[in-house]
């Protein structure tokens, strides 16, 4: 009975001979993140010996016979170690890798990538120190993090962050193109500064591995460097998995960062074409709030002067995001704006002209759109909404939704028509207007994330009601406090327009 034979595997051949040396395999940090493999089965009996025949007696058989030795299948080596080793070392990276290629945002790619690479070479910490400008979110905003570390404190990051970077051995070639540089006894290296052995003291690190991050392309993205508590550096097989991992790396942190741009340039695009500041106007206070999502949305907000003293207010959302769906935001919003000017007065025949235009222009388009019609003196208003979300009267004495019709989104008709509906508000009372954004970011239903919006506006102070910024921002932190607030991957823009009488 013959032993089982391995199964194929990419790039390894079975070995033809189960008598070659093989030398028993080192325990390292690769073989601990794949399974152990099982033992060697014996080897296999000897094949009998074939008879000769009586045709040529003291003659093997002639090659094309199966009973000849040149015809017989070769003895294959169930599995030697270096083969196994070679298995565990594939079933490693592989599962690094799908750990890896889960993440979507540049930061968590690069923590991902100190993690895996602290398996590989049995590092217990590290740190990522970004080439200046590497971060997707150095031109916009706040300054983000230009290191990045594991199992290390900020203020053990700070300390590492005066500690210059490694140089090359004398004669090696550039920094870029070596696997890496490793210093196996930061007590007994003779060109160390005093300053980083003080800080190698004090933070309990012994030895370093440090290696640059460069894309196929040549863009240097950083340095990683591995910390070691005892004196040591790692093998050369160490160093060929990491240099292996480390080339999907690279390219995929590269991908995520130029993705992470262009989302911020699409950002960026949608808020130019929106107003930069509100007009004031009198008899009237307007305040508004609008986040982006990371990849572009097509919300939008808008008000403006009219004649005879009136005042335009208009809150809509494309479909969908991305630079299409801004760049259908711009040309609605400016659409409306010229709409608004020339019959304001009439909402319905405003929204109505809106729907043929993206009809006729933007057939695969569609929109939710609120258009109100203003007028401070009396403190009435006349509003109609293409499958928009029913704004808010916030008072001393009410808190409740605008009576609109149920109307279905511009786009989705061959004719869009509705009634309006007229509203007249109590002095120091404020329209509350939004998009579905604001609901949808709640991660509830829509009635129960509305009931949540109406309880924050009936919960703020009089004093908060009576200023429309303090409002807004009230009603913004209490129906999506930080951890909604914040989510940067989330795919609905917030807007929130406030018009106090």
């Amino acid at each position: 009975m013959t032993s089982p034979h391995l199964p194929k595997v990419a790039g390894i051949e079975p070995a033809v001979s189960s008598n070659s040396p093989t030398s028993p395999a080192s325990s390292e940090p690769a073989e601990s993140a794949a399974s152990a493999a099982p033992a060697a089965p014996p080897a296999s009996p000897a094949p009998p010996t074939v008879p000769r025949t009586s045709a040529s007696p003291g003659t093997d058989p002639p090659p094309g016979d199966p009973r000849s030795p040149q015809g017989r299948p070769p003895e294959v080596n169930p599995g030697s170690p270096a083969d196994r080793k070679r298995i565990c070392d594939l079933s490693c990276l592989l599962d690094l890798a799908t750990r890896l290629a889960r993440t979507d945002h540049f930061d968590a790619a690069l923590r991902e990538t100190l993690r895996a690479g602290g398996t590989l070479l049995g590092a217990p910490r590290g740190l990522v120190v970004l080439e200046p400008g590497t971060h997707p979110g150095a031109a916009h905003g706040p300054v983000p993090e230009q290191t990045l570390g594991m199992g290390l404190g900020r203020a053990e990051l700070g300390e590492l962050e005066t500690v210059p970077a490694p140089s090359p051995p004398a004669g090696a070639p550039d920094a870029d193109h070596e696997p890496g540089v490793a210093c196996p006894d930061l007590a007994a290296a003779p060109d160390l500064s005093a300053h980083h052995r003080q800080v190698a003291a004090r933070l309990g690190y012994s030895a370093t591995y440090t290696v640059p991050l460069t894309t196929g392309s040549g863009a240097r993205l950083g340095t990683a460097v591995w910390l070691y508590d005892e004196p040591g550096e790692p093998t050369a097989r160490q160093r060929e998995l990491l240099g292996g991992y480390l080339r999907y790396a690279t390219e995929h942190c590269a991908h995520l960062s130029e993705l992470a741009r262009t989302r911020e340039k699409s950002a960026a695009l949608g808020a130019e074409l929106l107003p930069s500041t509100l007009p004031r106007l009198p008899g009237v206070t307007l305040a508004v709030r609008h986040r982006t999502s990371p990849s572009g949305g097509g919300d939008w907000f808008d008000a403006l002067a009219l004649p005879d003293r009136a005042v335009g207010l208009a809150v809509g959302s494309v479909t969908g995001s991305g630079p299409a769906a801004v760049a259908a935001m711009g040309r609605l919003r400016a659409s409306l704006r010229a709409y608004a000017v020339m019959e304001g007065e009439d909402p319905v025949a405003v929204l109505s002209d809106l729907e043929l235009l993206l009809r006729l222009t933007e057939p695969a388009a569609s929109a939710t759109a609120l258009f109100a019609y203003a007028e401070p003196a009396a403190r009435k208003v006349l509003l109609a909404g293409a499958g928009h979300c029913a704004p808010l009267i916030v008072g001393p004495r009410r808190v409740e939704p605008v009576e609109t019709a149920v109307s279905a989104p511009l786009g989705m008709l061959a004719c869009w028509e509705a009634p309006s509906a007229e509203v007249v508000l109590g002095e120091g009372e404020t329209l509350l207007c939004y998009t579905d954004g604001l609901l949808h970011r709640t991660g509830q239903s829509m009635d129960r994330a509305f009931a949540r919006l109406r309880s924050a506006a009936a919960g703020a102070p009089r004093a908060t009601r009576e200023d429309p910024e303090a409002l807004v921002d009230h009603v913004l932190r209490t129906v999506l406090p930080a951890p909604l607030a914040d989510l940067p991957d989330h795919p609905e823009d917030v807007v929130l327009l406030a018009a106090r009488f």
